[in-house]
């Protein structure tokens, strides 16, 4: 069994549970998770524990994705951010990838597509 101490950290933040725990169940053999229920959330685990990717929910309570991402991108313009919406419309995209998005991820989640662009990701 591996110590969770030294897998890379991930960011999630999600307001629904359920949508939570299917990422949890897929990514914690790989990483240890952080989960924040809104934006804010996000921000302060962000700052506290710098991990090396986050999932970020686009609509959540508080603080959306977005405003989320702006105040991560004063602190760091190059850690990757992966969009999860259930807006994948080709201007959704555009619009999520223009605002700093590194990528995104549609929901209902593929869970094969999330590790591969998590490893692309990480990888670069």
């Amino acid at each position: 069994m591996h110590n969770s101490k030294n897998k890379p950290i991930i960011v999630i933040a999600e307001d629904n549970r359920d949508n939570y725990l299917l990422l949890e169940y897929v990514l914690k053999a790989d990483f240890q998770l952080l989960h924040a229920y809104n934006g804010r959330e996000a921000i302060t685990l962000f700052k506290l524990y710098n991990p090396v990717i986050l999932l970020m929910d686009i609509r959540m309570p508080e603080v959306n994705g977005y405003e989320a991402l702006s105040e991560i991108r004063k602190i760091s313009s190059n850690v990757p951010v992966i969009a999860v919406t259930a807006y994948a419309y080709s201007q959704d995209v555009k619009n999520i990838l223009s605002y700093g998005f590194t990528d995104y991820i549609a929901k209902p989640i593929n869970v094969q597509t999330l590790k591969e662009k998590i490893n692309n990701l990480l990888l670069k």
